[in-house]
């Protein structure tokens, strides 16, 4: 594959500062062709293998999620969706679990703010010294049930579910079990891969 052109990069690396959270869910879709091909703004300077995922490009993840521009707004559906996609885009993964524990804690942020429920600032809540479990519900009694189904049907579609995900949509999705009942051993089989 070709690499872009400078200014085709320095327009790609100008995408990666979000302003607001549409801007940050097309700037990890950068990351996620980064992951796909291993070229572009995201892998600039370092050897990437296509279809890996690094340190580096779960800390592009962070950065963007974490933006001062979105740090105060929950995390968005479109946020969460460009992670799922690069979640399935990595076939190949050393960055010591920080993308999964940061993917559990978007959708735990998602869940919560869509259900009508308090969430720390990103910075906090996204961090990988926040425990999850110190501001994310507890109980799924509290979620509202359409973004539980939601969260399901996304989880059934990927083929790769860490176990930090798996942990908060058992946590969040248990509790809430009756509309859920026959999606959930599906979820979990998923988990258990």
């Amino acid at each position: 594959m070709s690499t872009p052109s400078t200014k085709t990069a320095e327009a790609l690396s100008g995408a990666l500062h979000p302003s607001c959270r549409k801007t940050a869910a097309h700037a990890l879709t950068i990351v996620r062709d980064g992951v796909i091909t291993g070229e572009g703004p995201t892998t600039k300077g370092r050897i990437h293998f296509s279809r890996s995922l690094d340190a580096d490009d779960a800390a592009w993840c962070a950065r963007i999620l974490t933006a001062a521009a979105v740090e105060h707004q929950p995390v968005s559906r479109a946020e969460i969706e460009a992670l799922f996609a690069i979640n399935e885009a990595a076939a190949e993964r050393s960055d010591g679990g920080r993308f999964d524990d940061l993917l559990a804690k978007a959708i735990a942020h998602h869940a919560a703010s869509e259900s009508g429920l308090p969430v720390p600032p990103r910075t906090v809540a996204l961090s990988p010294d926040t425990n999850i479990d110190r501001w994310a519900p507890t109980q799924g009694t509290k979620m509202d049930t359409k973004v539980l189904e939601w969260i399901a049907g996304r989880m059934r579609g990927q083929r790769r579910t860490g176990r930090a995900l798996a942990a908060m949509v058992a946590t969040l999705v248990g509790a809430t079990a009756l509309p859920l009942a026959a999606q959930l051993p599906n979820v979990f089989d998923i988990g258990m891969m």
